[in-house]
């Protein structure tokens, strides 16, 4: 349970966050954005389910509270607040938790902060992909649309266009449990690329695939926001250089 990757995402949205761990989806439901209705990836069905349907999670991130007893004796109140104090609402422990109020300036919670971290880099992989599909597909277009065998095997990075293509609609629609497939497309694609650029004696190109490899990479394992940003504009400014290079030759 310490190792899982959870990938959450309330029902009436299609962007997931993620991965996760048990204590970290806790973490959030103490801080409001996870109920026992917020939807869980399960691999083993490929299903969205309900956490309320998982008892091992819902002990974990719902741990059932100890009843307080008090005895029964005279306790005097001390520090009791006004009448007129206005009560606390959700809105304002949402702002506690990230760090927007005056007594928790500079203490937000490092969960949300992780979220945020999470999006900019699943947004840096999808923007990435659709510029390196530009750079492997326009050139080729004539290939794509005559569909031969011969043809398609003849230029290999028009094959890696389409799958770029595929992966970032995939990516798109919330389905961050490809971030696996999309390091193995990273690591492919410096390879191929790189292997490419480096015959035909384009250095330039091999420092932008490089970039763009390596910050898609990035985008699908930082956690933190510094580097989540720094993986988004390598990636992005990798690939959309690329791109830039190719079609205006």
């Amino acid at each position: 349970m310490a190792t899982q990757e959870i990938y959450i995402r309330n029902a009436s949205e299609t962007e997931a966050r993620g991965p996760f761990n048990p204590q970290q989806v806790a973490d959030l439901a103490e801080a409001g954005q996870v109920n026992a209705e917020t939807l869980i990836y399960e691999a083993v069905s490929e299903q969205w389910v309900a956490i309320n349907t998982q008892p091992d999670l819902m002990a974990v991130v719902f741990p059932e509270k100890k009843k307080l007893i008090l005895k029964n004796k005279e306790v005097s109140a001390l520090n009791q607040p006004a009448v007129s104090a206005r009560a606390i609402t959700v809105d304002d422990m949402l702002a506690a938790a990230e760090g927007r109020t005056d007594d928790t300036r500079g203490k937000s919670d490092p969960q949300i902060a992780m979220a945020r971290a999470a999006r900019l880099g699943l947004w840096g992989a999808i923007a990435s992909l659709v510029f390196s599909a530009a750079a492997t597909i326009l050139p080729g277009t004539d290939t794509l649309f005559a569909m031969t065998g011969a043809k398609l095997l003849a230029q290999p990075l028009v094959l890696l266009g389409v799958v770029d293509i595929v992966l970032a609609v995939l990516l798109g629609l919330g389905m961050t449990v490809l971030y696996p497939l999309i390091r193995f497309r990273a690591a492919f694609g410096l390879g191929l690329l790189g292997l490419i650029y480096f015959s035909t004696g384009e250095s330039t190109l091999l420092l932008a695939a490089a970039a763009g490899s390596t910050g898609l990479y990035l985008c699908t394992v930082v956690t933190s926001l510094i580097p989540a940003l720094v993986a988004f504009a390598a990636a992005c400014g990798g690939m959309g250089f690329m791109a830039w290079q190719v079609i205006s030759r």
